[in-house]
């Protein structure tokens, strides 16, 4: 139980709760912020209060990601390595369409908000929670410890509230035509599809942007070991 109850499992339990009421609170807090101080301005604030949160959780836990309990050993098979990349590789793929809008996130275009239903979001509705949960799958059947299975379960907590927290912002911006959108499409991924309410169009994938996720998986694997390295300098 002590091995268990490590500090390290309560700190980034807290960082993810602080992250998420960030997170969540300034994205329910939008509508009002951008009358107040403007689209552009709001999504910078947005981005100083997130990504030095961010950096601090990726810090942490490839910091203490061994913490705690070794629950299971599965990296002396032969069959893991692939399978953890190639689950690594499918969520980013999930993860990645929220970052097409380049210039809205850097706030050089003005930032809006995108009822969309093409694309990835014809397999999900919610592809960043689909992509999480499957990261933390991979990444949890590779490391096997205690901290990295509680990691995971904050994540995909918090994930799963953004789904009842997004649907909900977007049926108060959009109304009839988000109802709309939500009755030809799901959240477990391809259910809409199994169920003929939507149909999946293989040419609305065929875009420079996937090269992109592409590219980045390819340079990610090669600086992983770095990263590691560099968080290792990093007194937390």
């Amino acid at each position: 139980m002590d091995q268990w109850l490590t500090s390290s499992h309560i700190v980034m339990l807290g960082l993810l709760f602080g992250f998420a009421i960030a997170h969540s609170g300034l994205a329910a807090l939008r509508p009002w912020g951008e009358q107040l101080i403007g689209p552009r301005l709001y999504r910078i604030l947005f981005a100083l209060v997130s990504l030095p949160l961010a950096v601090v959780l990726i810090i942490y836990f490839f910091n203490h990601r061994y913490d705690g309990v070794q629950l299971w050993q599965v990296k002396q098979y032969p069959f893991v390595i692939p399978l953890v990349w190639g689950l690594s590789a499918v969520s980013f793929v999930f993860l990645y369409p929220a970052t097409f809008n380049l210039l809205e996130i850097a706030a050089i275009e003005k930032p809006q908000v995108h009822l969309y239903e093409t694309g990835i979001i014809r397999i999900t509705r919610h592809p960043q929670m689909v992509g999480q949960v499957i990261w933390c799958i991979a990444h949890t059947l590779w490391l096997g410890t205690s901290f990295t299975l509680v990691t995971s379960i904050g994540l995909v907590a918090h994930h799963l509230f953004a789904v009842w927290h997004g649907d909900r912002r977007m049926r108060a911006r959009y109304g009839e035509a988000f109802d709309a959108v939500r009755d030809r499409t799901s959240v477990i991924p391809f259910l809409a599809i199994l169920q003929g309410r939507q149909t999946l169009q293989w040419q609305e994938f065929v875009r420079w942007s996937y090269l992109g996720v592409a590219i980045f998986i390819i340079l990610l694997w090669q600086a992983h070991p770095f990263l590691i390295g560099a968080t290792s300098n990093v007194a937390w």
